[in-house]
């Protein structure tokens, strides 16, 4: 368990966070897109600190003021990139992840690109590379319909891709969140019911994060790509009470 003193604060561009009694607030204000913003906590500073294995278990109440435009969530992943810093990894997440209207992260058959999501990836598996040297050719097939339909569960399995579209309405005030992350599944829960329950494989250790930034992506499988920074409209924050990681009993 981790003391509430002990989080890594992260703030680049107009990024804040503040501290409210028992509350953690992370903040973007109003800003333009000429710059990347971000506020972050995380249980560590770099790669090398990642010590969060299964058994465990993440627990915290968030809310939202003002809707993210970017990304914003909370929960374990593997540092895979950083917008304007170099290095990249393979991404493997279990996290409560929001997309902005803006993004387009169409990996889950029958969920939508963005939105609010119990959502796991780990393409750290054979399956993944052995599609990627037919990856240009799949893309293209994707385009149809009828294979899409047919054919895009093998490529979404090859991602270890899993998600469970949430309601919005969930981000106007607090509720409880929590992953129980064990040897070989991810169960997911809001105020103690079951969304989502998906396989997990074992891997290398995974950082806790929880942000806010102002960027989007587009990954589908039709071959559509793209990134980006947003301006912020409005000031939009996460808020975070009781976080607590654990082993369970």
């Amino acid at each position: 368990m981790h003391p509430a003193d002990s989080w890594h604060e992260t703030v680049l561009g107009r990024g804040r966070i503040h501290r409210r009694d028992a509350e953690i607030c992370l903040e973007l204000p109003s800003a333009p897109a000429d710059s990347y913003h971000d506020a972050q906590i995380s249980d560590y500073a770099a790669r090398a600190e990642m010590q969060n294995r299964p058994p465990l278990r993440l627990s915290l109440r968030a809310r939202f003021q003002g809707r993210p435009q970017g990304t914003a969530g909370f929960g374990f992943w593997n540092h895979a990139f950083v917008p304007g810093q170099r290095g990249f990894r393979i991404p493997q997440a279990l996290w409560f992840f929001y997309a902005g209207p803006a993004n387009d992260l169409a990996l889950a058959q029958g969920v939508p690109g963005c939105g609010w999501k119990a959502a796991t990836f780990d393409a750290r598996q054979w399956r993944f590379y052995g599609f990627l040297p037919f990856a240009p050719i799949g893309l293209l097939l994707m385009r149809s319909r009828a294979l899409y339909r047919a054919f895009w569960p093998l490529g979404q399995r090859a991602l270890g891709v899993s998600e469970r579209l949430l309601d919005t309405a969930l981000l106007d005030d607090y509720h409880r969140y929590s992953i129980d992350w064990r040897a070989d599944s991810a169960i997911f829960a809001v105020d103690g019911d079951e969304v989502l329950r998906a396989p997990v494989s074992a891997g290398d250790p995974l950082g806790f994060i929880a942000w806010i930034d102002n960027q989007f992506a587009i990954v589908t499988p039709q071959g559509k790509f793209g990134h980006g920074l947003l301006a912020i409209q409005h000031p939009q924050s996460l808020h975070l009470r009781d976080l607590e990681i654990w082993p369970p009993a």
